[in-house]
């Protein structure tokens, strides 16, 4: 086992921008099309639903993340404060959910790219991405962060700068956005799919804020974590508000909502088909770099996942490794390694291999977000127990809990109606059950 340690080199900035950052990424840029398909214009309703919701779980896991900042986070609060096979169950479905992230976003990679290299193969452009981000997360937890703020940056600004200029266009109605404002009652409706189409849209919707609880892995490595982690916490709900709502209500006012393809993402498409052929390069340059930065953190989030389990004795001690800098580099090698497949799905099935991540992504957030909330009940009748006043309080505790349950159980219900989702549902307690069978070995 190493004798170096986990450095706390992500300062405040970072973890700022890694708030920023997971909170938009392919989910929005690319994954917003199958949302818009369902919802029509009450898109921004669905995405505010699904904000809110996600808001309170965040919270309820900034909770325990300031109460106790360890690197593998909920993985290792599941194991303290409810029981070993929890703590395993959370652990590796949060690892396989994010080896299937990499995989969905090395695969929107190749859908951006094909933006402007039509005939590039799409798997190059998945491996080169691979290869580079590998390479950063090996060198040391700063290089991670430092990439981080700047690709984040980027896409924020651009988000703002997207509103900024289609408010601009809204307001003006020049030539290319003539209709505005009608666009949001003239194809069908507000609610064209009716009210059920919004709810359904309540499925994808979670895919895109897959990944805003990464907030509570950063605390095992964290400056000032009592301070850093609230702050970057309860800015989320604004930039959900902000990034999500915001720009769905711009998007779906500039363009009619049934003329958003799968072809691109539909920021992308909405400038190209307006005559902006400029601004659409640089929003496909933003949503490339969106793509690759959510890739980029989940190589960071799976090792040290890895590493949290191999330091619980749930994983090999082999993941328990850290280089002389502090990187885990064991498991950031073999996550990356896995996300190999991508190469070759994205060889087999081009066009295809995006939904179908993101459907099997979908479950496995189910499953770990009602880990997140689960533990957190348990978590505060520790706290009952042993008088102890947590620093940062959750909301609403236990209404949201129970709330938020419900939220999940629905999403099941409405994938299990959706025929592109349904599989991941059956998949569900398949995958639940081998990682049982797995644990059972283990103890043997």
């Amino acid at each position: 086992m190493s004798e170096n340690k986990m450095q706390r080199g992500l300062k405040n900035r970072h973890l700022q921008m890694i708030a920023l950052g997971t909170a938009v990424g392919t989910g929005l840029f690319y994954g917003s099309t199958a949302t818009i398909a369902l919802a029509g214009p009450a898109v921004s309703l669905s995405y505010l639903i699904g904000g809110i919701i996600i808001f309170f779980i965040v919270r309820m896991l900034g909770e325990m993340s300031v109460e106790e900042p360890v690197s593998g986070s909920f993985s290792h609060y599941a194991s303290k404060y409810w029981g070993e096979f929890p703590g395993f169950l959370a652990g590796w479905n949060y690892w396989f959910l994010y080896i299937l992230v990499s995989m969905a976003e090395l695969s929107a990679v190749s859908i951006y790219l094909a933006y402007w290299f039509p005939d590039l193969p799409k798997w190059i452009g998945v491996l080169v991405c691979l290869i580079i981000i590998t390479i950063v997360n090996l060198v040391t937890v700063g290089a991670y962060g430092e990439i981080e703020f700047w690709m984040a940056f980027i896409k924020i600004s651009a988000i703002i700068g997207m509103i900024l200029l289609g408010s601009y266009y809204i307001f003006t109605a020049p030539a290319p956005f003539p209709e505005n404002f009608s666009n949001l009652w003239d194809h069908g409706g507000f609610f064209p799919n009716g009210l059920s189409g919004m709810i359904m849209s309540l499925a994808p919707v979670l895919f895109s804020f897959g990944g805003i609880e990464l907030l509570g892995i950063t605390a095992g490595e964290a400056e000032n974590p009592d301070k850093t982690i609230p702050r970057a916490i309860n800015q989320v709900i604004y930039r959900i508000l902000i990034f999500y709502v915001g720009t769905m209500i711009v998007l779906m006012t500039l363009w009619p909502w049934n003329e958003v393809g799968k072809e691109a993402s539909p920021f992308v498409q909405i400038f190209s088909n307006a005559g902006f052929p400029a601004a659409a390069n640089i929003l496909n340059f933003v949503v490339l770099t969106a793509a690759v930065s959510v890739y980029n953190s989940a190589i960071y989030s799976n090792s040290r996942m890895l590493y949290g389990l191999a330091k619980s004795s749930n994983a090999p001690k082999f993941f328990e490794k850290l280089s002389g800098r502090g990187v885990p580099v064991n498991g950031i090698l073999i996550s990356s390694g896995i996300t190999l497949l991508a190469v070759f799905l994205n060889y087999l099935l081009p066009d295809e291999v995006f939904m179908y991540m993101m459907s099997i992504v979908t479950g496995a957030v189910v499953i770990s977000w009602a880990m997140i909330v689960l533990t957190h009940l348990k978590f505060r009748q520790h706290c009952k127990t042993a008088g102890i006043v947590p620093k940062f309080k959750s909301l609403f505790y236990p209404f949201a809990d129970y709330l938020c349950l419900a939220f999940l159980a629905c999403i099941l219900i409405i994938m299990a109606m959706m025929d592109e989702m349904r599989p991941a549902v059956i998949v569900m307690p398949i995958w639940i059950l081998a990682i049982w069978f797995f644990y059972r070995s283990k103890r043997k």
